[in-house]
């Protein structure tokens, strides 16, 4: 299994032993390399809840560490995600409603 290291603990991630050779471990840039590789590496379940749930909290930590452009996306996206839903829901009970009077 894959560890995931966050740059900014400290933690030495075994990648700088196996496919890093060469670079300095203490290199904030290296660090944050190699986090990128554990997260790309990483198999998860699909097709299940677990699956989707991680791929959800995947995206709001990638969605954290965006800047500029790519975060306003995700908070768009979040926003969207949320309008569809709050209308899905209100479809519902508007039927439900009109369905029972």
């Amino acid at each position: 299994m894959i560890e995931r290291r966050d740059p900014r603990s400290g933690a030495r991630s075994r990648r700088f032993d196996d496919e890093l050779i060469g670079l300095d471990p203490d290199d904030p840039e290296a660090q944050e390399f190699a986090a990128h590789l554990d997260r790309m590496s990483e198999e998860r379940p699909a097709y299940t809840v677990e699956g989707y749930l991680h791929g959800v909290s995947t995206f709001a930590d990638s969605a954290n560490r965006a800047e500029g452009g790519r975060r306003w996306a995700a908070w768009l996206v979040c926003v969207l995600l949320l309008a569809v839903a709050a209308w899905v829901v209100w479809e519902a009970l508007t039927f439900v409603i009109l369905t029972w009077l």
